[in-house]
């Protein structure tokens, strides 16, 4: 052990200081590492955002924002498109105001106004799409869906609404 004398005490005190906000740092930051784990930790299905996931923020008000390598198109029941950042709210078992994804209901896209999981043991989740709830199996959502932009932003913007069968 070293003696402590007065110059080496005004060294050690700033040391202990230190040390101790960079363990508090450590106890204070989310201990998920990766967007699937975090969403599990909100009694939420890991897969509801894509497999191209950048990265993502959570802000201490709950903020979730989701960047995505790109635009893309997926599939859960139906086809829904995510923008390159989607936002929401993050809560235990819902994500609310969200901003950035688009489902597609009766050859209409409509917005994504939140997603919620009220009682786990239903098997249940459920997207508020403005219009109307849709209940989905949360067997859906376990693994990220594959995400594939398919030239999808020359024509997203004019087959908004219908599309043409062939």
């Amino acid at each position: 052990m070293f003696p402590l004398t007065p110059k080496s005490s005004q060294f050690f005190h700033p040391l202990l200081l230190s040390l101790l906000l960079l363990l508090s740092a450590a106890a204070a930051a989310p201990t998920t590492s990766s967007l699937p784990n975090l969403l599990k930790s909100q009694g939420l299905p890991g897969g509801i955002f894509p497999d191209n996931v950048k990265s993502y923020d959570l802000d201490r008000n709950g903020r979730l924002e989701v960047h995505l390598q790109g635009p893309c198109m997926a599939k859960f029941d139906t086809r829904v498109f995510f923008d390159t950042v989607v936002r929401a709210n993050l809560s235990y078992g819902g994500l609310v105001g969200l901003e950035g994804l688009t489902q597609e209901e009766l050859f209409l896209w409509l917005p994504v106004k939140g997603i919620q999981v009220n009682d786990p043991s239903s098997g249940l989740i459920l997207f508020d799409i403005g219009l109307a709830h849709k209940q989905l199996s949360l067997s859906l959502f376990e693994v990220p869906p594959v995400c594939k932009p398919q030239g999808l932003l020359q024509n997203f913007g004019r087959k908004m609404g219908f599309e043409v069968a062939r």
